[in-house]
């Protein structure tokens, strides 16, 4: 599926939630990586620009983030982009959208 480039040069980022593990099988416990084999964390972010703010859960390989990210903490997103996905989860048909981004790191570094 295609996926879409995020232009947030006018947002304001800050990190809402620390990055967790981003899990492929949650019965086996198994770790998602992307396609260079880099284990794949998910953190959450607050967007505000234009008077809204929205908060995205964006997936970013572990090497793309420093060590210590924590709540509160304004950061930059490099390339962010979106992508539509469709799954059926115990039976029952979802969609929505997936985030995920190059790297995340805190402004000014």
């Amino acid at each position: 599926m295609p996926s879409f480039k995020i232009d947030l040069k006018t947002a304001v980022v800050f990190v809402a939630t620390a990055p967790e593990p981003k899990v492929r099988n949650f019965q086996s416990g198994e770790r998602a990586v992307n396609q260079e084999g880099i284990a794949l964390s998910t953190v959450g972010l607050l967007v505000s620009d234009e008077g809204e703010g929205n908060l995205l859960k964006v997936v970013v390989p572990e090497n793309g983030y420093p060590e210590g990210l924590a709540p509160g903490m304004p950061v930059q997103v490099i390339g962010l982009r979106a992508r539509d996905w469709e799954n059926v989860i115990k039976g029952e048909k979802r969609s929505g959208i997936s985030f995920s981004a190059v790297a995340i790191t805190p402004l000014g570094a």
